[in-house]
């Protein structure tokens, strides 16, 4: 279904091609997994399946690249719609309307299909994706794993035959990752081709048909999917791939917090000792268009420790985030060890690592990016030079940070928090799009951030990064009704 032959693509202003004589080839009705480190071309990978290269993205593309036989550059674009559905990274990018029931419509709409027909099978991709309980809501009131579960729904409503996900269970719970196996399943059993660009790599074990490992623009391994299942854990690192048995993370140490929104309240007989040393919250609610989502009556966050936020999609934590670094309005106080701070104050004292990071580059060099704390006293120099080598971006100093992989992108945001001198530091989801080595560089970071007695947050799904990393633990539910 898909030829790629002797692929050199280089993206405009960037200096070295991304691919580097890319041959690939994927047969109909096959599962095939794209692997490798962050940067060696997987998405871009993708954009060639899918037309998005050479129709949209600028560039120089030598080589080739057939679709069902038809180079893809000169397929029209409704054609490649229909042949081709797509979850990108950050999927609110590729939305094109604000309810559910309307996006899952969209690509069924735009081919003119019946009426009828587009109500019967939105209804029926509502009901095979588990998404009933979200229809009454807006698509921007979602949390970012819940815009997942609708983008990887909405790819493939109209029953397109080539399914490509770019890192489709990068901010899911552990139920919602089933949920997307289950699905993921159903569409090979239907004879669906499906490729899937991923890090986090347990539930694709029985799935995949063929694992294909990238480096540095090229093909740089092969296996089967039971050469792959074979893999021991020894191999898989030193490839800096994540493992292939789910992870089973010992119990965390639960911090002190009650509330409606606390999954099990944990209240001490007394005050932990130097309580006052860290954040506070007090009587937190947060509620949009007049839904709960978030109503916390006491918790009490530690300097010095990093505090994992988990919990199931939509419980609360990117809402409590910003809640913490006074992005969001919220009833109720915040204290920073034992003082009262405002919104504006908070928004002084914090920094945070968003899901979507690309909406935190500002300026046009990884450098610069460093350097914007850099009126508020931040030692750079040598300091971030050695921390650039250790998230793996000291290559890339002079690039623009857009030029960057997403993987890339998030380092580059971890790197600027580390270096932003404030109290309050928070990530979400940050290892969205990251290998097995630079799990252990940001965690590295954070643990560096504890030492120096600030206050970590970690939210995340990844069990992978949650057992490296959590030293407490505040989990969350979900709240139902107003």
């Amino acid at each position: 279904m898909i030829r790629i032959e002797g692929v050199r693509w280089t993206y405009a202003g960037a200096d070295a091609p991304t691919l580097d004589g890319l041959s690939l080839h994927v047969r109909p009705g096959e599962t095939v997994v794209l692997c490798g480190p962050s940067g060696s071309g997987k998405s871009t990978a993708l954009r060639l399946m899918n037309g998005l290269i050479p129709h949209f993205h600028e560039g120089r593309l030598d080589g080739s690249v057939h679709l069902d036989g038809q180079p893809v550059a000169d397929l029209p674009l409704d054609r490649l719609g229909r042949c081709t559905g797509t979850v990108l990274q950050h999927p609110r990018r590729q939305f094109f309307t604000d309810r559910i029931e309307t996006e899952l419509a969209f690509a069924l709409e735009n081919f003119g299909e019946p009426a009828e027909h587009i109500r019967e099978r939105v209804t029926a991709v509502i009901d095979e994706h588990g998404l009933g309980g979200l229809t009454d809501r807006r698509l921007h009131e979602l949390s970012g794993g819940q815009q997942q579960q609708v983008a990887c729904a909405a790819a493939a409503a109209h029953r397109p035959p080539l399914l490509l996900f770019d890192e489709p269970t990068s901010n899911l719970s552990v139920a919602a990752v089933e949920r997307f196996t289950a699905a993921l399943a159903r569409l090979r059993a239907g004879g669906a081709t499906i490729v899937v660009a991923e890090h986090r790599l347990h539930f694709l074990r029985g799935l995949a048909d063929r694992v294909i490992y990238l480096r540095e623009g090229r093909v740089g391994a092969e296996w089967t999917g039971e050469e792959f299942a074979a893999l021991n854990d020894d191999t898989l690192r030193a490839e800096g791939l994540r493992g292939l048995s789910p992870v089973s993370r010992p119990a965390t140490a639960r911090i002190h917090a009650q509330g409606p929104s606390i999954d099990g309240d944990v209240r001490p007989a007394k005050a932990p000792t130097g309580s006052r040393a860290g954040v506070t919250l007090r009587g937190v609610r947060c509620a949009f268009h007049g839904r709960r989502v978030l109503d916390v009556e006491e918790a009490c966050l530690p300097a010095g420790a990093i505090t994992a936020i988990t919990g199931p999609n939509g419980a609360g934590k990117s809402t409590l985030a910003r809640i913490l670094t006074g992005l969001q309005r919220h009833d109720g106080e915040v204290l920073l060890d034992g003082r009262r701070l405002s919104r504006a104050q908070r928004q002084r004292s914090s920094a945070v690592v968003m899901q979507d990071v690309q909406r935190q580059l500002f300026t046009d060099s990884v450098e610069a990016e460093l350097q914007l704390d850099a009126s508020r006293g931040t030692a750079l120099g040598e300091r971030s030079r050695a921390l650039l080598h250790d998230l793996g971006l000291e290559p890339f100093s002079d690039r623009h940070p857009l030029s960057l992989s997403g993987g890339q992108q998030q380092r580059l945001v971890v790197a600027a928090a580390r270096l932003s001198a404030r109290r309050i530091v928070v990530f979400d989801e940050p290892s969205s799009g990251v290998d097995r080595r630079h799990l252990y560089s940001i965690t590295r970071v954070m643990r560096d951030l504890a030492a120096e007695g600030l206050v970590v947050l970690l939210i995340s799904h990844d069990d992978e990064l949650l057992e490296l990393a959590a030293d407490r633990e505040l989990r969350l539910r979900l709240l139902g009704g107003k």
